[in-house]
């Protein structure tokens, strides 16, 4: 467990930098210049996945059991991460019309995720993962709406045949995950 803990303060303590330290980073920019700062910046959350991925890893060997969610709930975590795989396509693909409304869907993307994940799974080890990103992008969505309104920030809406493309790409990628990437990527099938 304790790799795991450390994976996520580096992995997600770096993706917290400008939600905690928005004016130190800035002057960390400026001092180091941004290649520089981008270059520590993933280095550092590759290290922290690294050690996520290894640490789960790790705590899934010998699980410490909270709760036997019922099964319904694994149905539901199927639902839920097909929306989040189309808020995650939404942001990968050039604006459209719903990521314009959204505002930040990739955050909104890993918060489905996480609390679908949260509510299929009942180790110690899925309490700790799912549920530090869950709280991670809920404060991260909070943050990022205030520095829009700061800002002034106003997002454009896009041609709706980019929704289209976005919705299309999110539903392969759940498609393609739940039939073989997510068995051969993490060593579960979630339709087992």
């Amino acid at each position: 467990m304790a790799v795991l803990i450390v994976g996520l303060i580096l992995f997600l303590g770096v993706h917290s930098v400008q939600i905690a330290a928005g004016p130190w980073r800035g002057r960390m920019i400026g001092r180091l210049g941004e290649g520089p700062w981008k270059g520590i910046y993933s280095l550092v959350a590759l290290i922290g996945l690294v050690l996520v991925v290894w640490g789960y890893g790790i705590a899934r060997q010998d699980p410490v059991v909270l709760w036997s969610p019922p099964v319904w709930t694994r149905h539901t975590a199927l639902l839920l991460n097909l929306f989040a795989f189309l808020l995650l396509a939404l942001y990968l693909v050039p604006g459209g019309r719903l990521k314009a409304k959204l505002k930040h869907p990739m955050i909104l993307s890993v918060k489905v995720w996480a609390f679908a994940h949260l509510i299929a799974n009942g180790t110690l080890a899925d309490l700790v993962l799912f549920g530090s990103f869950l709280a991670w992008a809920i404060v991260d969505y909070s943050s990022s709406r205030r520095r829009d309104r700061a800002a002034g920030r106003i997002y454009v809406a896009g041609p709706v045949r980019n929704d289209a493309v976005a919705l299309v790409v999110g539903f392969a990628l759940w498609a393609a995950f739940l039939m073989f990437l997510h068995e051969w990527l993490i060593g579960v099938s979630p339709l087992a």
